[in-house]
């Protein structure tokens, strides 16, 4: 039995999708055969391309709630189908609770959680009729599964993209899957920024059960899987796709207060 992902003469739409994991998504739909749509604010630096194929951009803000709608009308009129929304865009700066008010905090969750919803609703208005429906994709984070000093306000609309997932799932099935991808550190070009050079990016990865950061393409993947006929009856699920997600810290200082101790957690 084949493997291999076909989603030719399908659409998918990626939000965010000009650079960093995005552009990793939506490449990763081009090389399976579907029409890619990419929306941000600003056209990308270069087309996001693969496989010989373009993505084609949309200018939009998510945070706009009148054009959002507009957006996927537009986009049923020209295409005739909607058949995938990966709800990838997203982000926040660093910035501790106490060094902003309500409403600084506020525009991060708007970004994170409400115009992930806008996305969904308008492009559920799409597929609903469709005789296959249609997949939406949360593109969560493990900042939304424990405590995120910094990002405080992401890793709670991040936890809340994941349970409004779920609840989205329970009321649009059948016709409608939604699941969540949940995320851990991935090497973009933007990598340096956060964890320095070569040596940093490096040492970070070292802290990840597998050695590394995962690349946007291997997001991408994951994403075309649960978008494809394979995952038919996955809906409602939160992938983890963080390479093991993080070593918990008192194994590291049991290591060095008693680096001779039998492993604790052996059956005896």
């Amino acid at each position: 039995m084949s493997l291999a992902l076909d989603l030719s003469g399908r659409l998918a739409v990626v939000t965010g999708g000009t650079r960093g994991v995005g552009a990793g998504i939506a490449r990763a739909f081009l090389q399976a055969g579907a029409e890619v749509v990419v929306c941000a604010r600003r056209p990308p630096d270069a087309p996001v391309t693969a496989a010989g194929r373009r993505a084609q951009f949309r200018a939009l803000d998510l945070r706009d709630a009148a054009a959002v709608p507009a957006f996927f009308d537009r986009l049923a009129s020209e295409y005739g189908r909607l058949d995938c929304l990966v709800n990838n865009a997203g982000g926040t700066p660093y910035r501790l609770l106490g060094e902003a008010d309500a409403a600084r905090h506020a525009r991060v969750v708007e970004l994170n959680l409400l115009a992930p919803l806008t996305a969904s609703l308008a492009a559920y208005e799409v597929m609903r009729d469709r005789p296959g429906g249609g997949s939406v994709l949360m593109i969560g984070s493990v900042s939304g599964t424990r405590p995120s000093p910094g990002t405080a306000a992401y890793g709670a609309a991040k936890a809340g993209l994941d349970h409004l997932a779920r609840s989205m799932a329970v009321e649009w099935a059948p016709k409608v899957r939604v699941n969540t991808l949940v995320l851990g550190m991935v090497r973009t070009e933007l990598a340096a920024l956060h964890y320095g050079d070569e040596a940093g990016i490096a040492a970070v990865g070292a802290t990840v059960p597998l050695g590394r950061l995962a690349e946007p393409a291997e997001i991408g993947d994951a994403c075309v899987f649960l978008a494809s006929d394979r995952a038919a009856y996955l809906t409602g699920a939160s992938l983890l796709v963080h390479g093991g997600g993080e070593r918990p810290a008192f194994l590291d200082a049991a290591t060095v207060n008693h680096p001779t101790a039998p492993d604790a957690t052996k059956d005896t």
